[in-house]
C-alpha cells in the first residue's frame, strides 16, 4: 500500500502540533506501511530526502502567506498526489485542507482525514475563516473515505452532528513522542544558554498564538511574585505578528523567551521544570501535556474539553482565562499526575500505528 499526505508543513522537528503528531505517525507507521510519501509545503523543507526507509518526504511549492499557504500547498498536493504520486490513500491533516476532500475523490482518489481539532474556535480567525473552516469539516465528514479524530469529546459531538457517517468517524488519540518514552534522561542537562536551575521555573511548550493563552500565563506569573521562580517559555511563531511581538517586548530576567527546541534539548528542559502550565484556548489533543506527563512533571492546564480528556485529578485544570485561579494553581503545593505507565498505554504510538493502517486498508477496499 502506498500513502500519500498532506496537509503538513513538513516533518522532522518542524514547529506544530500537526508536524509534531505526523513525524511520530510516520515513523511508526513505517512498520506497518510499505510506501509513504510526504508532501511537505517548499518554505519549510527545501529539497526531498528519505526520512525513514520507507519514508520519503518531498518540497511541493506553496506561498509564505498566514492565510493562503495551506489552502494552495494543498490543493497543489493533491495535483501532485494524483499525476505523479498515484497513492492507493492520500492522507488529509486537518479541517482547512479537507476543504478539498470533494476534489480529490472527484480525481478518483481514496482519502482518509486526520481532524486534529476544531479550529474555527480559535481567537485569530475571522467569521469568514471560520466559515470555511467549519465548511472543511463538514466536507471531510461528509466526502471522506474515513474520518480519524484525535480528542474523544470531540469524536461524542461529531457522531450525533452528522448521523449517516458516524459510522465513518474513528477516535485514534494522539500519542506521547516515542524520544520521551525511550531517551536515557540520566545524561542530559538544561542546554546552557537558558538562565534557570533545575525545579526552579514553570514551563509553557508552544507557539506563540493568541489562542495558547501565553499572555494569561505571564500575567498572572507577575501576579504570583513567586520567590526564586522563573517562567521559561519554549516556542516560536510561524510569522512575527503584532501578538508574538508583544509578547516577546514582556522578557525579563524571570521571564525568560527561549526560542523552539527539540531532541534531548527539549526533553531535558521538561525534565527539570518545577511546573508544566498549558493555558490554552484552544487545542486538539496536545502531545505537549503529553509530553509532559510522560517524564512525570506536575500539570496545570485550562480546563479545555481537550485537556480535560487527558482525565487528570481536578487540581491540575483551572478555568480557562481566569486569571485569579491561574494564580491559585501557581502558588499551591505541586498539583496531582497520573501514572507515567497509564500514559504509555493509553497514547502509545505502537497502538495508534496499527489502528490507523487498519483504517488505511479499510479505506483502500
Amino acid at each position: 500500500m502506498r500513502v500519500c499526505a498532506a496537509g503538513l508543513r513538513g516533518i522532522p522537528e518542524i514547529m506544530g502540533g500537526i508536524e509534531a503528531h505526523c513525524e511520530q505517525l510516520y515513523t511508526e507507521l513505517s512498520n506497518e506501511v510499505e510506501d509513504i510519501v510526504i508532501l511537505a509545503r517548499s518554505p519549510y523543507v527545501k529539497k526531498p530526502f528519505k526520512f525513514k526507509k520507507n519514508v520519503s518526504v518531498i518540497p511541493v511549492f506553496t506561498i509564505r502567506n498566514k492565510i493562503l499557504e495551506t489552502f494552495l500547498h494543498t490543493l497543489i498536493c493533491i495535483f501532485y498526489a494524483r499525476l505523479i504520486i498515484k497513492p492507493d490513500v492520500l492522507h488529509i491533516h486537518g479541517i482547512g485542507p479537507a476543504l478539498f476532500t470533494p476534489f480529490a475523490k472527484l480525481l478518483g482518489l481514496k482519502v482518509l482525514v486526520t481532524h486534529h481539532g476544531a479550529d474555527y474556535n480559535r481567537k485569530k480567525w475571522n467569521w469568514f475563516a471560520k466559515r470555511t473552516l467549519l465548511l472543511g469539516e463538514y466536507l471531510a465528514i461528509r466526502y471522506a473515505d474515513v474520518i480519524i479524530v484525535v480528542g474523544a469529546t470531540l469524536t461524542d459531538e461529531l457522531k450525533p452532528q452528522y448521523p449517516y457517517q458516524a459510522h465513518k468517524i474513528k477516535f485514534i488519540p494522539n500519542g506521547c513522542p516515542l524520544l520521551f518514552l525511550d531517551c536515557d534522561i540520566g545524561n542530559i542537562s538544561i542546554p546552557s544558554d537558558i538562565n534557570v536551575e533545575t525545579g526552579k521555573y514553570i514551563l509553557f511548550v508552544g507557539r506563540l498564538v493568541q489562542e495558547k493563552g501565553v499572555h494569561d500565563l505571564i500575567n498572572a506569573f507577575s501576579i504570583a511574585a513567586l520567590d526564586d521562580i522563573k517562567l521559561l517559555i519554549v516556542g516560536g511563531t510561524d510569522f512575527d505578528d503584532k501578538y508574538s511581538k508583544e509578547l516577546l517586548n514582556l522578557a525579563t530576567e524571570t521571564i525568560i523567551f527561549a526560542g523552539t527546541r527539540s531532541g534531548k534539548d527539549l526533553l531535558a528542559i521538561y525534565r527539570s521544570a518545577k511546573l508544566f502550565v498549558l493555558p490554552s484556548y484552544h487545542e486538539g489533543l496536545p502531545i505537549v501535556a503529553l509530553e509532559a506527563l510522560s517524564l512525570s512533571v506536575p500539570l496545570l492546564l485550562s480546563n479545555i474539553s481537550p485537556h480535560l480528556d487527558i482525565d487528570l485529578h481536578p487540581d491540575n485544570y483551572f478555568e480557562i482565562g481566569n486569571i485569579c485561579e491561574l494564580v491559585k494553581g501557581l502558588k499551591s503545593p505541586v498539583p496531582a499526575t497520573i501514572d507515567k505507565n497509564l500514559i504509555e498505554r493509553k497514547y502509545n504510538w505502537s497502538n495508534i500505528a496499527r489502528n490507523t493502517t487498519f483504517l488505511l486498508e479499510k479505506c483502500n477496499e
